[in-house]
This record gives C-alpha cells, sequence and structure tokens, in this order.
C-alpha cells in the first residue's frame, strides 16, 4: 500500500471514530447538562449523531473497501469490524432514528410515547457504545500496525 493512501484511510478512521468519541461522549453530555432546555439539547444532539453516522457512511464504505482488496489474514478481521460497524450506523441512522422521529412528530403525551420513545434510545445508545468501541480496537489495532 502506498503512504498516501494508507494515510488517508487512518484519517478517515480517527475523523470517524474520534467524532464518535467527542460528539457521544463529550458534547452530548455537555449540552444536556448546560442547557435549560431538553428539547433544543435533543435536537443540537440529534443533528450532531447524524452528521457523524454520515461521515461514518462514507469512511466506513471508503475504508472497507479499501480492505476488501488486501483482505488476508488479520485484514479479514478489520474488515468484518467495519462491516459491522457500518451496519450498526445504518440500523440507527435508518432504522431508528427514523422511529424515533416519527413518536417526537406524532406529538403524543409523554405517558403513550415515552415507552417506545425509551426503548429505541436505549437500543440506539447500545449501538453507539458498540460502534465506539469497535472503533477504537481498529485505531488502537491501526497503530500497532504502524508501529
Amino acid at each position: 500500500m502506498s503512504d498516501w493512501r494508507g494515510g488517508a484511510e487512518q484519517i478517515l478512521l480517527t475523523l470517524w471514530v474520534g467524532g464518535l468519541w467527542v460528539i457521544g461522549y463529550v458534547v452530548a453530555p455537555v449540552l444536556f447538562a448546560t442547557l435549560e432546555d431538553r428539547m433544543l439539547a435533543g435536537m443540537l444532539a440529534g443533528r450532531m449523531f447524524a452528521a457523524i453516522a454520515y461521515i461514518g457512511l462514507f469512511a466506513g464504505t471508503v475504508l472497507l473497501v479499501a480492505e476488501w482488496f488486501r483482505a488476508d489474514g488479520a485484514r479479514r478481521a478489520r474488515w468484518a469490524v467495519l462491516f459491522v460497524m457500518l451496519l450498526l450506523v445504518a440500523i440507527g441512522e435508518f432504522v431508528l432514528q427514523p422511529k424515533m422521529a416519527a413518536l417526537k412528530a406524532a406529538g403524543l403525551p409523554r405517558e403513550l410515547a415515552g415507552s417506545d420513545f425509551a426503548m429505541l434510545h436505549g437500543i440506539a445508545s447500545v449501538l453507539y457504545l458498540i460502534n465506539s468501541l469497535l472503533g477504537l480496537a481498529l485505531v488502537v489495532g491501526w497503530q500497532r500496525k504502524a508501529n
């Protein structure tokens, strides 16, 4: 692999995984701790989660294709991890988020929609955590490979 291509792949991975960690575990909690308007905090956090999801879909697809052409031994494991990460992003963005948005848009009282929303939010949070940890494993593995 040429140095520029490996560098570009490392930048894409770092942008995606770093964004996951910063948005999910720094920015979103700060928004909810700082803003009195929880609806505004949720809307801003949701926009950032959507942005990092699309960054992940782009970066993950590029990385997945690059790994496919080099898949051998340990690289197959990287390909599998990238595939799972992309799948989790797609489920979150195209399955769970639309359902949560529909519940919010329906304007149902919190007593009626709250438990469904909480369940979907919980599933999305678990998928996000799994993705964050898988991404961290890739970044650490990439650094070990580089050294």
